[in-house]
């Protein structure tokens, strides 16, 4: 039996690994944790032989959690990330996988065929050396991904979705998360509006009011309230309203486009 603990601070991602998970006759999940600094001290105590982690956490992200495992032996490592700009079919040191968001059963059997044929397996200096490389290249990769920012994963009907940036029309804050609007759909990532805004930084995002952004290449037309107020219909059909401290930015954008258009 291979003892699993499943690190990923996004509930919909750990039920999909507890699932796949259940479904093996070989795996016994003993712990699941939604951040790095209380999945390292489960580590040290249970000392599970496989470890799939989100490489996304805060405020003690996987790649630190990784880097902190002093344990002899190890367990062995599977990284889950949303980002596959960088990503590999496969490692060849000590069972390590890449499992980049949305993943299927098949994609994830395909990494318990790697971590069974490599069980049970010491890891000498030269494997501990390859993992500390293979961690730094995976450092600066998700660094490097995270300044791409071509797509985000947001969560729907219990599934997670990966959504391209260009497609998102508006964002709005609802309390620790934001829902992202495609069309008539909605998604919830949890961030704030500040770190999504930040992770829209390729895309023209105007913000509306303190709650909401807007991407103005998804603006169709634009009318005034009694009190003037811009409204803005998007093209999905969404309606929404700038408040009033926000009018003047508002009023900005669009003298800028007819200066463009002149």
């Amino acid at each position: 039996m291979i003892d699993v603990l499943l690190v990923d601070d996004e509930p919909a991602g750990r039920r999909i690994l507890r699932e796949y998970c259940e479904a093996e006759s070989d795996l016994r999940v003993v712990g699941e944790y939604g951040d790095g600094a209380a999945a390292l001290d489960a580590i040290r105590v249970s000392k599970p032989q496989l470890l799939f982690l989100d490489i996304q956490m805060s405020p003690l992200n996987g790649l630190e959690v990784a880097r902190a495992l002093d344990g002899d032996p190890n367990p062995s490592i599977v990284f889950v990330t949303a980002y596959d700009r960088y990503a590999l079919d496969a490692f060849e040191v000590c069972a390590i996988d890449y499992l980049v968001k949305p993943f299927d059963q098949d994609r994830f059997r395909r990494t318990l065929t790697r971590v069974r044929s490599r069980r049970p397996a010491a890891v000498d200096d030269g494997g501990r050396a390859a993992l500390a490389d293979l961690v730094a290249r995976l450092t600066s990769s998700v660094g490097a991904a995270t300044e791409d920012k071509g797509r985000l994963l947001a969560e729907s009907g219990g599934r997670l979705h990966v959504i391209e940036a260009g497609r998102v029309e508006m964002i709005e804050a609802d309390r620790n998360y934001v829902a992202i609007c495609v069309g008539r759909e909605r998604y919830y990532m949890r961030s704030t509006l500040y770190q999504a805004e930040q992770a829209m930084s390729l895309q023209p995002m105007l913000r509306i009011s303190r709650s909401c952004l807007v991407n103005t290449n998804h603006v169709r037309e634009v009318t005034r309230t009694f009190r003037g107020d811009f409204i803005l219909i998007l093209s999905g059909g969404a309606t929404v309203t700038s408040s009033e401290g926000f009018r003047n930015k508002v009023r900005d954008y669009l003298n800028s486009m007819k200066i463009a258009s002149s």
